[in-house]
């Protein structure tokens, strides 16, 4: 059960783009899976191809350290830093945030070159899943027509890993949508990729500031 402050961020996110109306309740069970997923210890994992791939970069940096809220560390942390590296301490707590768990499949560059001239190209995402996803973890798939082919390998193995999944698509939602191959599909009321985008960006914002909301809000 998440707070509700934290399902409020949903709401925010509608007075601001009120088209986004249709997507509300794709979004409220998203920030769901996100936030118990990371209350019981899993991480997010992102991929995305082109832009979807910056904006999955672009998710791992608002939650690996602080985005509207401070993320001040606990004093258990403290106390651990001045057991073991008492010189850095001070330092660290003064500049570290607390960081909610996520990685980004898209900069494995050495991997992701040498399993696409190996092996296939569009299972170099469901290969990284395969080594690095652990089930209850949640996966991000980002796909603007919802028909990109190693996204949806990605979705299938995160359906074999027991890895939740939630894609972000446009109006139609492609194959991701008509299949049913994610968890929750949040389809965005565009068609054309640029404005798809432009939407994408604020909702994925909101999932983020959600999360932060409820492990680091009051």
């Amino acid at each position: 059960m998440v707070k509700e402050s934290t399902i409020k961020k949903v709401d925010d996110l509608i007075e601001r783009y009120p088209a986004l109306a249709v997507c509300k309740e794709d979004m409220k069970a998203a920030v769901e899976v996100i936030c118990e997923s990371y209350r019981a210890g899993h991480k997010l994992i992102a991929c995305g191809n082109g832009g979807s791939a910056s904006d999955a970069e672009h998710v791992v940096g608002e939650l690996m350290k602080g985005f509207l809220l401070p993320r001040k560390l606990d004093k258990q942390m403290e106390q651990r830093f001045r057991e073991v590296c008492p010189d850095s301490a001070d330092y660290f707590m003064e500049n570290l945030q607390g960081a909610l768990p996520a990685l980004s499949m898209v900069n494995q560059v050495a991997l992701n070159t040498a399993f696409a001239n190996d092996q296939a190209p569009d299972l170099s995402f469901a290969q990284q899943l395969l080594g690095m996803g652990d089930e209850g973890d949640v996966l991000l798939a980002i796909s603007t027509s919802g028909n990109s082919t190693n996204v949806i390998y990605a979705l299938d193995m995160a359906r074999a890993k027991g890895v939740k999944s939630i894609a972000l698509t446009g109006k139609s939602g492609g194959k991701i949508k008509a299949k049913n191959m994610a968890d929750i599909t949040i389809c965005v009321p565009e068609d054309e990729t640029f404005k798809i985008q432009e939407y994408h960006l604020p909702v994925y914002h909101m999932l983020c500031i959600a999360a932060e909301n409820e492990f680091f809000g009051e």
